[in-house]
């Protein structure tokens, strides 16, 4: 058995780059898409039971509104204990209450998400397309090895970059009972919806 060729050996480290580069992008954008959702609801804790927030000062906000394009739901804390809370002038400008949204979906169903999602798959499929042009012209073991080593890892980064996908082929998980369909089956029988949004009432 020879050594392994300058070119294959060159071509399947600049696919490893590549797919190192999927993994950290997609790694940096959910990260920062986490950052970003604990800064803006900082000081707030949902209740997944009774779907609704608590403030820092105690107070609930409640499911206000349903945007259908978006798939956001929007809770809003009760006017007059928002306006007359000592800390308003801290939390919001509003007078209609602070407001807080929550994604029905979760990561990489988000637009972002999404977005990013399929720029690491991109960054992986030039890996595979990489590798199959070296493994059509390079035939000895040795760059047989090396290479099939580097199909094998660009197959499982493609695996996992798509797993969300694959489990839930329209893109979107089911929402809850809590969220989005409440909202929409009490509009559609008050008369209370939209094209985008639809607003619910405070439990």
């Amino acid at each position: 058995m020879t050594g392994v060729h300058v070119e294959p050996m060159l071509a399947a480290g600049y696919a490893v780059f590549l797919l190192a580069a999927s993994a950290g992008l997609d790694a940096l954008a959910r990260h920062t898409h986490n950052r970003s959702e604990r800064y803006r609801t900082a000081g707030f804790t949902y209740s997944a039971e009774h779907d609704h927030w608590v403030c820092p000062e105690d107070q609930m906000l409640w499911p206000h509104s349903y945007d259908a394009e978006r798939r956001l739901v929007r809770y809003r804390a009760t006017p007059h204990i928002c306006n007359a809370c000592p800390t308003k002038h801290r939390c919001t400008s509003s007078r209609l209450g602070r407001e807080v949204v929550r994604p029905i979906d979760p990561w990489p169903h988000s637009e972002a998400g999404r977005f990013h999602r399929v720029v690491a798959l991109v960054l992986v499929a030039l890996a595979g397309l990489l590798t199959a042009v070296e493994l059509v012209r390079w035939h000895d073991p040795a760059d047989l090895l090396v290479l099939a080593g580097v199909a094998a890892l660009t197959a499982a980064a493609a695996w996992w970059l798509t797993g969300h996908l694959r489990a839930t082929p329209a893109n979107f998980p089911a929402p809850s009972p809590s969220t989005g369909p409440r909202f929409a089956t009490w509009a559609h029988a008050s008369g209370h919806h939209d094209s985008n949004t639809t607003t619910g009432r405070n439990p």
